[in-house]
């Protein structure tokens, strides 16, 4: 099983306390987003992980004891960061704090575990496309040497992306094409490997990988370790990373960022992070009555003798 600690929510950022005592006491539980009275019990342990993903915009609170895992599991780790300021990130520390934290990252994990995210990708009056081309040719000559490569993905439509982002518009594929064009020769400079996230619009002829952000190949790579061929399914509708069991809970990030479709609003994220408890096995909240809480299913995807569920393999 792949564990996700960043899809729903910046845990590492906002919640890594938490996040340490799962890992310490060995299980978690995880409500289903559908169903929130059908919970899923996972246990956190090396013989039952296969992996541990990370993403988050700001590591900084969880690097004095990231060994807690990095020591017993293999992981892998995404970093956002983008070329955008406070208006749209009201609460990510500065870029330099940021960059900062990376290099300590790097040096902990090795830069082959890491992936910069430079995404969503979008225009608008304050960030023109030419801006954010040049931003991008700034942050790749400070993170290029820390990273093994670099995500790029373009803003998707999302529920309130009128009241949060009034006049904005996802890109259209001859913006995006222009874009990718514009920054694989700045890419190339710094020998920065390139690649798509969850686009529809792929740019290989330009020679920017078309991929998962988490695929059992960069994962086994990044760890020196070898996976079973496992159809990768996503965690979304055009997501083509591996199959992973997000720990999270949507509604509780306070990152606040006006493009994340994962917050509702600013009221639901309060109300939610007063139910947070650093001893209780869900992030958000306590099982209650009436809840059902289920074990589920741990199969390995590691090449190395364990079962694996013929649902998750090859045809």
């Amino acid at each position: 099983m792949i564990v996700s600690t960043g899809i729903r929510t910046d845990i590492a950022n906002h919640y890594a306390p938490w996040m340490f005592e799962r890992f310490r006491e060995g299980y978690v539980l995880s409500r289903n987003p559908l169903f929130p009275t059908h919970i899923v019990r996972y246990r956190l342990t090396p013989d039952l992980v296969d992996a541990v993903l990370f993403c988050s915009k700001n590591y900084a609170p969880a690097l004095s004891r990231l060994f807690e895992i990095t020591e017993r599991y293999h992981t892998f780790f995404h970093y956002t960061i983008t070329a955008f300021g406070r208006d749209l990130e009201p609460n990510i520390p500065d870029e330099a704090d940021r960059i900062r934290t990376l290099k300590e990252l790097c040096a902990q994990v090795g830069r082959e575990r890491i992936l910069w995210r430079f995404t969503p990708v979008f225009f608008s009056g304050e960030y023109p496309a030419a801006r954010l081309i040049d931003d991008f040719a700034r942050l790749a000559e400070k993170i290029a040497p820390f990273v093994s490569g670099c995500v790029i993905g373009f803003l998707e439509p999302f529920f309130s992306m009128r009241t949060r982002l009034p006049g904005i518009v996802p890109p259209e594929n001859e913006q995006k094409r222009a874009f990718a064009h514009a920054i694989v020769p700045i890419a190339q400079k710094y020998r920065l490997f390139l690649q798509t996230c969850k686009t529809h619009a792929t740019f290989e002829d330009l020679g920017i990988a078309s991929r998962g952000c988490y695929t059992l190949d960069a994962i086994g790579s990044a760890n020196g370790c070898a996976f079973l061929p496992v159809r990768h399914t996503g965690n979304a509708r055009g997501c083509l990373c591996v199959p992973a069991r997000d720990i999270g809970w949507y509604d509780s990030c306070p990152n606040f960022c006006k493009y994340c479709n994962a917050d509702r609003s600013f009221e639901e994220v309060q109300k939610n992070m007063a139910l947070h408890d650093v001893h209780s096995p869900l992030l958000i909240g306590s099982p209650q009555a009436g809840d059902e809480i289920v074990d589920g299913q741990q199969s390995s995807y590691l090449r190395d003798g364990r079962q694996i569920s013929l649902f998750d393999m090859f045809s």
